[in-house]
């Protein structure tokens, strides 16, 4: 059985190596392939539900978000040009530098706090905590103590997207398994709904809000947990 270190490692690695060249490519708007263009459209309608939730509560200005396991900053940077206090965080170096690159746009007062950090040695308090698209990269076992982190850092709500597992999602997760690429992910894990709820509740999150996105290669349920007052 693999450690969950060894998959922080991983992680790790090919962040900094082939998986950021694939990566910021499909998180940006150059020339990519079908296959990376059905994964950039996903996971951009998954930001897109994000602002959106954003925009209609309103009173975006001001308001503190930690956005964990940031990329390239395809959520920070527009959440900073809505006024939100930003601190971003990848668990690649190579990532946090490309995101500051693409943050350059930003007035420096606008400016997110880019740093290279995993989850589980984010600290602080913010409004809201969000982390999308992360947790296929570590397993179940792992997925309930970083929901409980991410949960103790926030103080209104945690929004968390991942990858759910079902008979369907299995299969298409092993067909592509036979098709890795030099450049695909080692591991990618899915996740059980309800295990993921359950935890979000242990933290003290009741579900609000939620959104399916799914295309030909891309699939991911967003959940908003907020903070219940005991």
């Amino acid at each position: 059985m693999t450690s969950a270190t060894d998959d922080k490692t991983i992680v790790r690695n090919y962040f900094n190596a082939q998986g950021f060249d694939r990566w910021s490519r499909i998180y940006g708007d150059g020339q990519v392939n079908k296959v990376q263009r059905d994964i950039r459209e996903g996971h951009q309608q998954t930001v897109d539900h994000v602002l959106y939730w954003f925009k209609q509560d309103g009173a975006t200005d001001g308001l503190t978000v930690c956005d964990a396991g940031c990329g390239v900053g395809s959520l920070s940077i527009p959440l900073a040009t809505m006024g939100a206090v930003g601190a971003a965080s990848d668990i690649s170096e190579k990532m946090v530098e490309e995101a500051k690159v693409r943050a350059a746009v930003l007035p420096a007062e606008a400016m997110p706090t880019f740093e290279a950090k995993d989850l589980e040695t984010l600290d602080g308090t913010y409004h809201t905590v969000i982390c999308l698209d992360v947790l296929i990269h570590y397993p179940q076992a792992k997925a309930g103590a970083m929901i409980a982190h991410l949960s103790s850092l926030a103080e209104e709500r945690l929004i968390l997207s991942f990858a759910p597992k079902n008979p369907f999602y299995t299969l298409l997760k092993r067909i592509g398994e036979f098709f890795p690429g030099p450049s695909k992910a080692t591991r990618a894990y899915l996740h059980s709904e309800g295990e993921i709820r359950a935890a979000l509740r242990a933290n003290g999150g009741e579900i609000k809000r939620q959104e399916f996105t799914a295309t030909q290669f891309y699939f991911s349920r967003l959940l908003e947990a907020v903070k219940v007052s005991k």
